[in-house]
């Protein structure tokens, strides 16, 4: 199956975990023919991810990037452009929490800022690369959800709910822009094997005793997540928009 993604530049955000999503998406698009922009605030971890990416024998170019920050967002894909005359792919997969707790004790800062991490940072990346990909009359936009944006957790209501109103955005933003040839969808992981779950590096019991009540008795891994990033933003799913795909 031909996935028509050589030559594509893809911008993906959340790059600099070493054991994260974001960089095992960047390597996948980059062994399919993309180059990239390799952004994150974790710059030295977003650099070594561009190693790598370089090593399959493609370009890459690093952003220590804050989200929340419209302003950076605006000056990253300004350079971006200038450095590769477009942006095909973007890949919203930086994200986080600020741990806010229960309602009756989470400090509206804490509250902000999950809010604007996880929103409008998805948000104000694609605002930025969309007047580019308007204009070539060809884009594709993947974002993040989580699976407690419908399910819920206690103590997760800013981080969850700024992940369900992703949610809304993906299926608003896909009516938005399909017209101009761009799809627009994004992933509802849950279980996944990050260094993000529970708090850091997740521990391999509790991980294990999950793993035994999920369909396929293991967690998603991120490789898992970064083949399905990599089949959206592809030829293959040109037909595919305005989806929300759990995993």
């Amino acid at each position: 199956m031909e996935l028509g993604l050589k030559g594509k530049v893809a911008l993906v955000t959340g790059t600099g975990s070493q054991i994260g999503m974001g960089k095992n998406i960047a390597l996948n698009l980059a062994q399919e023919g993309c180059d990239i922009i390799s952004a994150d605030m974790d710059i030295e971890g977003a650099e070594k991810t561009a190693k790598e990416v370089m090593a399959l024998g493609r370009k890459c170019m690093t952003y220590k990037l804050d989200v929340s920050n419209q302003e950076d967002v605006k000056k990253m894909v300004k350079e971006a452009l200038a450095k590769y005359g477009r942006i095909d792919i973007l890949v919203n997969t930086a994200g986080g929490t600020a741990q806010a707790g229960p309602i009756i004790q989470a400090s509206e800062e804490k509250w902000e800022r999950d809010i604007r991490v996880n929103f409008f940072g998805t948000m104000y990346c694609a605002k930025a690369v969309l007047p580019g990909m308007i204009e070539q009359k060809y884009g594709k936009i993947v974002n993040f959800s989580t699976g407690i944006a419908l399910g819920g957790m206690p103590g997760s209501s800013s981080y969850a709910g700024a992940k369900a109103a992703v949610y809304s955005f993906t299926k608003c933003l896909a009516l938005e822009v399909g017209p101009s040839n761009i799809n627009v969808n994004a992933l509802m992981p849950s279980m996944v094997m990050t260094n993000f779950g529970s708090h850091g590096t997740m521990d391999p019991k509790a991980a294990a005793q999950m793993a035994e009540r999920l369909p396929l008795r293991r967690m998603t891994t991120t490789q898992d997540i970064a083949n399905l990033v990599t089949f959206l933003v592809s030829d293959a799913s040109s037909g595919i928009t305005g989806k929300i795909v759990e995993i």
